[in-house]
This record gives structure tokens, C-alpha cells and sequence, in this order.
């Protein structure tokens, strides 16, 4: 990764105890790492590949 990465947290993690995953989302490709350890290599995916997999879930298709 870049210097310029911008990493953001999910709304849903409710703050303070830095337990959810951040998200480096870009035009092509969406990188993924765990707050609590953020020094560890984040996971790189083609974004629309991630989106479709994400879109997936939401609806059910996935068990």
C-alpha cells in the first residue's frame, strides 16, 4: 500500500474497542484489514469482484 491510502472504519463498529475491519476503497481495487492489527498485510480485491460477492451475501445467495 500506498502512503496515501485512506483507511475507514465501518459505521457499525460502535466505536472505541477497535475491533471491526477497515476498508481502502478505490476505483479498482478494495483493500481489507483488521483494525485490532493493522501492521498485519491487508486483503486486496478487484473492487467490482468484492462488490458482487458483498452484493451476494446481503441477498441470501450465499450459505
Amino acid at each position: 500500500m500506498t502512503n496515501n491510502t485512506r483507511w475507514r472504519k465501518s459505521t457499525y463498529s460502535g466505536g472505541g474497542n477497535n475491533n471491526c475491519v477497515e476498508l481502502d476503497r478505490r476505483t479498482n481495487q478494495t483493500s481489507i484489514r483488521d483494525s485490532k492489527s493493522p501492521q498485519i498485510a491487508a486483503l486486496t480485491f478487484h473492487s467490482p469482484t468484492l462488490d458482487s460477492f458483498i452484493n451476494a451475501i446481503k441477498a441470501g445467495r450465499l450459505q
